[in-house]
């Protein structure tokens, strides 16, 4: 079988012939092969420094435009997916866990919060050990609130801007597993205790998930849009009261 060459061989090949007849015109009409050779290694000395500026330097600089362009399209997803069912999660879930108080007073973000308070508490977010036992939770609540949602998830996990976010797409998959779990069983009524645990051990993973990437979407708002931030403040469910209206 013949081997076929890329496109861009072909290519290389032509510029350099090219290249070469040049020369050789450049010859045949001064007859000064030393003025050639001066010319050709000047060239090759730049041509580092031009692989430097051109491939290196600029082609990073456009690359990171991109990825910002990208991130801030990743960023509306996000914005899209806790109006539609994150918030309620963050709010339903918390009131049935044992230990909401510490979570409340350690994600309860401020006005005032620096880039150190978000540091903190994403650290604590990253490793949260939620409390919870699921006889405490409306599981068929739940499980209507997936179903309601489950064509908006499946939406969202065809966005290519998720490729650039491996921590949200796990969020949604964290949530889709979930609904799975629940929709598969015929009644949530008197389950046995190790299954319950198991449904616990997912309500665990979709929180964790949920409260960190929670984080990292509200330094986002306090940092680019503070109008948006100024709502997030009145409304999130780690503070003790919530109200949107402003008194």
């Amino acid at each position: 079988m013949r081997k076929r060459f890329p496109f861009v061989v072909y290519l290389a090949i032509g510029f350099v012939a090219l290249s070469a007849i040049l020369y050789f015109v450049h010859y045949l009409v001064f007859r000064d092969i030393h003025h050639i050779f001066i010319y050709l290694l000047g060239d090759l000395a730049f041509l580092p420094l031009e692989v430097l500026l051109v491939v290196i330097i600029i082609e990073r600089v456009l690359a990171r435009r991109e990825m910002q362009a990208k991130l801030e399209k990743l960023n509306m997803v996000m914005g899209a997916f806790f109006s539609e069912i994150g918030n309620r999660l963050l709010r339903d879930l918390l009131t049935h866990f044992d230990n909401r108080e510490d979570i409340s007073s350690r994600l309860n973000v401020a006005a005032s919060w620096t880039k150190k308070d978000f540091r903190k508490a994403d650290r604590f977010a990253y490793q949260l050990r939620v409390e919870v036992d699921c006889r405490n939770i409306d599981l068929g609540g739940l499980k209507a609130l997936l179903e309601e949602k489950r064509e908006f998830l499946l939406t969202l996990l065809e966005n290519p801007s998720l490729l650039e976010h491996d921590r949200f797409t796990d969020l949604l998959w964290a949530v889709t597993h979930l609904d799975e779990e629940l929709a598969v069983r015929t009644s949530l009524i008197d389950l046995p205790e190790k299954d319950l645990e198991h449904l616990a051990g997912d309500v665990r993973r979709l929180y964790d998930h949920l409260a960190s990437e929670w984080l990292d979407y509200v330094q986002h708002l306090k940092s680019k849009y503070p109008f948006l931030f100024s709502l997030v403040l009145r409304t999130h469910p780690f503070q003790e009261h919530q109200s949107p209206v402003i008194t």
